[in-house]
């Protein structure tokens, strides 16, 4: 049954897929499926990936890898989805088997920045050895959910839940680390402490899972959710309530092949593949700029060591405010940003004239201005191996490179201000009074509490 089932698909199919499965007497028991149109999409944007799992009454589980990011507009539901496995079982050797033959199908893995997951995807090891280069984060759409359906099974007071729910929907459209702070202060306020744990709230905290998400707008983050929400119940449709493996897989790729109209018209402009971008993309809109500068931000964080990615960010807030790109050919790239003029090199490892790369050897603000005007993102060849992520630089590192006195002070204070900022953010409120009124104490004493200092 299972064999005719999948013939029959193959023979409806106009173009063939790439299909790997192995059939037992009785079930179908391991699937991997890729359609042309699927292994496209993956090629042009397989910087940020997003893997879903969706459970058969029969045992089996689907894991669904859909495309993720400001860089993908695609329409229609299951339009992000690019590979589609169902292993033999849910253990290390079994998963490793099927992200191996998706690496495979897809030689575009290696670009891989990001993963997104549900934060309770077994064998979590053996996806972070199969994508070495990949950050592995919660997603914000399985922690939502797991919220949600955590609020519902702990009985709350009707009142309790729907303040709960409220909150958890507006934070998740506008995740902002202060949302954010407050629905974390607002859980271990409502929810009594025994149960607490269960919600694992810390990954509120958690910044890093949130920085990927926070590109988009309040308007984006809805369509966002709610689009997610439409493709889980698909799939749970077809596959999660159908007895029959092979059956809801046929049902499941029909339903993508009867409702995949408008799968051609996604648009591959803002692909990081492109080198270069027609004069008119430049003056588009500011909302693709913040696109591009999100995207660039997002690959500062993901492959710079902390303090690297912090001096980084720095430079992109210059680029950000005021950039001009006066003059490009295929070998050099002169860039001005109300200051004066530098040379860029745009082959790996970028390099730049100005004394902040000199000194650093990072991304400076014209190699970043070179980035957003091309529509690239940073690459781990364009960064030297010393300020990649996992090594083990730090600020001191930085700073004993050769650098002006003055600069020097002042990225020194600058750093040392954030960190005591995000000590008196994340503490309790006692603590927090506690350390405020010792920073008013030393500011008073070394400046003198007749001029008023600004905290």
């Amino acid at each position: 049954m299972a064999l005719t089932m999948l013939n029959e698909l193959l023979i409806e199919d106009p173009s063939p897929p790439l299909l790997l499965y192995q059939v037992s007497k009785t079930k179908l028991e391991t699937l991997n499926y890729q359609s042309c149109f699927m292994q496209d999409v993956f090629a042009h944007f397989p910087e940020i990936l997003f893997i879903h799992r969706t459970y058969n009454p029969m045992g089996k589980v689907l894991y669904t890898f859909l495309v993720d990011g400001p860089w993908v507009q695609l329409e229609g539901h299951l339009a992000q989805a690019v590979y589609f496995a169902i292993p033999a079982k849910e253990d290390a050797e079994g998963l490793a088997e099927m992200f191996q033959v998706f690496k495979k199908f897809n030689p575009a893995w290696e670009r891989i920045c990001t993963i997104l997951v549900d934060p309770y995807l077994l064998s979590l090891l053996s996806l972070a050895m199969e994508f070495p280069t990949a950050e592995v984060l919660p997603s914000a759409f399985h922690i939502c959910k797991f919220l949600q359906g955590k609020f519902y099974q702990l009985s709350l007071k009707q009142p309790v839940e729907q303040v709960l729910l409220t909150s958890l929907q507006s934070t998740m459209c506008s995740a902002t680390a202060g949302n954010l702070k407050k629905l974390h202060t607002l859980l271990r306020c409502c929810i009594p402490p025994d149960q607490l744990p269960e919600l694992h709230s810390y990954w509120l905290l958690n910044d890093r899972i949130w920085l990927v998400h926070r590109w988009r707008s309040r308007a984006e983050s809805s369509r966002y959710f709610q689009g997610l929400e439409v493709t889980t119940r698909i799939l749970s449709q077809f596959f999660g309530t159908t007895p029959s493996v092979e059956q809801g897989m046929t049902s499941l790729l029909r339903y993508m092949r009867q409702n995949s109209g408008d799968k051609a018209r996604f648009s591959l402009g803002l692909g990081p593949q492109s080198s270069h971008v027609p004069s008119d993309v430049s003056r588009q809109s500011p909302k693709v700029e913040q696109l591009v500068e999100a995207c660039i931000e997002h690959s500062l964080q993901t492959i710079c060591t902390g303090p690297a990615a912090q001096l980084c960010l720095g430079e992109l807030a210059v680029v950000q405010k005021s950039v001009h790109l006066i003059g490009s050919d295929s070998e050099k790239v002169n860039i001005q940003i109300l200051e004066d003029t530098h040379r860029v090199q745009p082959q790996p490892p970028a390099s730049c004239s100005c004394s902040f790369h000199q000194a650093f050897h990072l991304p400076c603000r014209h190699i970043l201005a070179m980035l957003s005007a091309r529509r690239q993102v940073l690459q781990p060849d364009m960064l030297s191996p010393q300020w990649t992520a996992g090594c083990a630089a730090n600020l001191n590192d930085i700073l004993a490179n050769k650098w002006s006195e003055t600069v020097g002070k002042h990225l020194a204070v600058a750093l040392l201000t954030e960190e005591v900022g995000q000590l008196l953010q994340h503490c309790s409120q006692e603590e927090f009074e506690q350390r405020y009124s010792t920073l008013r104490e030393l500011a008073d004493r070394w400046i003198g509490p007749y001029e008023q200092v600004q905290l």
